[in-house]
C-alpha cells in the first residue's frame, strides 16, 4: 500500500523525497567490492578535514562514476576538479589497465591525500595529476584530446567556460558530467540568493536549449548534470 506521501509525490511527479532511513537503505543496497574498506576510509580521512568535506561526492555518486566508465567503455577520462581524489579512485578502478585519467586541480594539500590513496589501490599508473589554474592547462590540450568522459565539480562560476573549453576536446557521443547543479535546492528559489547558484542556475538552462548535447539533469546527491555530445 503506497504511504500518504507516495500516493502525493504520484499526484505531483514521479518522485520521492529522501529522509535518513530511505537514504541508508540506498547506502546498504550498492555492491560491496574488495575496495570498499580503503574507499571508506578516504571518506573517513576526508571528513576529519572539517566542513571542506562537503566537497567530496558522496558514496553512490562514486558507485555511478565508476558505472559509467565501465557502461561506456570510456579509456580517456578528464576530471577538473580532484579534491582528496574519491571520485577518481572510482573512476579509475573501473578503467582498463590501458585507460587514463587527467586530473586538474589547484590544492597539492588535498591532492596529496588522494595519491596517497590511488598509490594503495593500485591505479596511481592510470592518474595524470597537473597542478594549477583548469582554463590554462585545458588550453594546453589538444582541441582533438578525444575524451569519452569528463567530470567536472570545481568552481560553480567557472563551470560555463569549462563547459566551452572541454566540449570541443569530448569525442562525439561522450559523456560530460557536472556535479552540485542543485546547489543545495537554492536554484529554485527566487531570486538565487549566492553567485555560485546563478551561475548554476544559468548554465543548467543554456544546456537545456543547447542542441549540441543532449542532457537530463539527476536528483542525484546534489544533482548531477549528464551530457552527451551530439
Amino acid at each position: 500500500m503506497d504511504t500518504p506521501d507516495a500516493s502525493r509525490a504520484q499526484r505531483t511527479g514521479k518522485y520521492l523525497p529522501l529522509d535518513d532511513a530511505l537514504y541508508a537503505y540506498v547506502l546498504r543496497h550498492r555492491n560491496v567490492r574488495e575496495e570498499e574498506p580503503l574507499l571508506q576510509e578516504l571518506r573517513r580521512e576526508t571528513a576529519a578535514l572539517g566542513e571542506i568535506a562537503r566537497m567530496q561526492v558522496s558514496a553512490e555518486q562514486g558507485d555511478f562514476l565508476g558505472l559509467l566508465v565501465g557502461l561506456t567503455g570510456a579509456r580517456r577520462i578528464l576530471e577538473i576538479g580532484t579534491f582528496t581524489g574519491y571520485s577518481t579512485l572510482c573512476m579509475a578502478r573501473a578503467l582498463p589497465k590501458s585507460g587514463r585519467i587527467l586530473c586538474l586541480d589547484v590544492s597539492q594539500e588535498w591532492t596529496d591525500i588522494a595519491q596517497r590513496f590511488w598509490m594503495r589501490a593500485g591505479v596511481a599508473d592510470r592518474i595524470e595529476l597537473r597542478l594549477g589554474p583548469a582554463l590554462e592547462s585545458l588550453d594546453m590540450l589538444p582541441e582533438n584530446a578525444g575524451f569519452d568522459l569528463v567530470f567536472i565539480d570545481a568552481d560553480k562560476e567557472g563551470y560555463d567556460a569549462y563547459f566551452e573549453a572541454v566540449l570541443p576536446r569530448l569525442r562525439e557521443g561522450g559523456l560530460m558530467l557536472f556535479d552540485n547543479m542543485l546547489w543545495g535546492g537554492r536554484v529554485a528559489r527566487t531570486p538565487i540568493p549566492d553567485a555560485s547558484g546563478k551561475a548554476i542556475d544559468a548554465l543548467n538552462r543554456k544546456l537545456a536549449a543547447d542542441r549540441r548535447v543532449e542532457n537530463v539533469l539527476l536528483p542525484i546527491a546534489d544533482g548531477l548534470q549528464l551530457c552527451r555530445k551530439l
